[in-house]
């Protein structure tokens, strides 16, 4: 256990002040909404909100499940939820593999004091999912009085930990398992590196019914493993740290394979949030940026920042004639070059 805490540290030290972005971007620069000079709409007429796994939310918009398991990483999880909470947005746990390990850290995913009424999700690895089985899955759920569950895909990070996993078999079947027999909506969430259309035909296939795509253009974990742990394992951190399919990519093929859509990885404010929503995603959710705002100006930056988000997504809506979030999806729109090389 206290190899994960030191682990779980360190990931957040490193993600609050070294480079940590991938450098090639998310692409959804390459998604141009066409501006709207006589939209004939009020600000005050824009309706962001939106239901998501039965609970409404002011905006289709989440805080990323970054961290857990430690009492900086506690600290962090509430103070990200008393944001959520003003706000009337979502938001995720980090991991709960450490809880396997240790009753007592489930404290620091425990979040409902400061937020009651927010969309939480939970959130486990597809290794541990599958060791463990969907009765100890949906017990972690409860045990933070969470709404859904997330199931995250990392294998390239867990390939260049030193401590990672490297046995990946079986992870399909387990999360048939959780289709199957959880009692609460199931997400599978990837982290940084995208969910292709392989991935996605496999999912649709066994039932799974939501991604969050958490593409390529925001945190490369395997560029934040690459400044921790032996040399040969920085190595290969340094190696695929642009490794991934763009979260642009990604949404667009979430959305053929029929999925409900949770875009992730590189979204930093309103405009991204908006295209994403363009190209058919039904949220957004974002990670780093609540983090450093946290870390830099405390819960009044982070407060700030959920605030600046929103107001840029509602502008966008103005400036495409869009009345509600949904609308942003038959707003014209051009895709560039690059977009349409992935999608094609």
């Amino acid at each position: 256990m206290s190899d994960i805490s030191e682990r779980k540290d360190s990931h957040l030290r490193l993600c609050t002040s070294e480079d940590v972005e991938h450098r090639n971007g998310t692409l959804l620069d390459e998604v141009h909404l066409l501006h709207d000079s006589l939209p004939e709409l009020s600000v005050d007429e824009v309706d962001l909100s939106c239901e998501l796994f039965g609970r409404r939310l002011e905006a289709p918009i989440l805080i990323s499940g970054m961290t857990g398991g430690t009492p900086e990483a506690a600290n962090v999880n509430r103070a990200l939820a008393a944001v959520a909470q003003k706000c009337g947005l979502g938001m995720g746990v980090g991991s709960q593999r450490p809880m396997l390990l240790s009753p007592d850290a489930a404290e620091s995913y425990r979040v409902r004091d400061v937020a009651p009424d927010i969309l939480l999700l939970a959130n486990l690895g597809a290794v541990q999912a599958r060791d463990v089985g969907a009765a100890r899955a949906a017990e972690l759920v409860r045990a933070i009085g969470a709404n859904a569950l997330c199931v995250h895909l990392n294998a390239a990070q867990e390939l260049v930990q030193a401590e990672g996993d490297r046995d990946f078999r079986g992870c399909l079947l387990a999360i048939q398992e959780l289709v199957e027999t959880l009692p609460m909506p199931l997400v599978v969430k990837e982290t940084g590196c995208g969910l292709g259309p392989r991935t996605l035909e496999r999912l649709a296939a066994i039932g799974v019914r939501w991604v969050d795509v958490s593409g390529a253009g925001g945190t490369t974990w395997t560029g934040v493993e690459a400044l921790r742990g032996p040399q040969r394992q920085r190595a290969l951190g340094r190696e695929l740290r642009e490794w991934g399919i763009p979260t642009a990519a990604c949404v667009g093929y979430a959305k053929r394979a029929g999925l409900g859509t949770i875009a992730s990885g590189g979204i930093r404010g309103g405009l991204d949030a908006a295209r994403a929503l363009a190209l058919g995603a039904d949220a957004v959710s974002l990670a780093l940026p609540f983090l450093r705002a946290l870390a830099q100006g405390g819960p009044s930056r982070a407060l700030e920042m959920a605030s600046e988000i929103t107001e840029g997504l509602r502008a966008v809506a103005v400036l495409t004639g869009s009345r509600r979030a949904a609308d942003l999806r038959r707003a014209p729109r051009v895709l560039g070059p690059h977009l349409r090389a992935w999608l094609d």
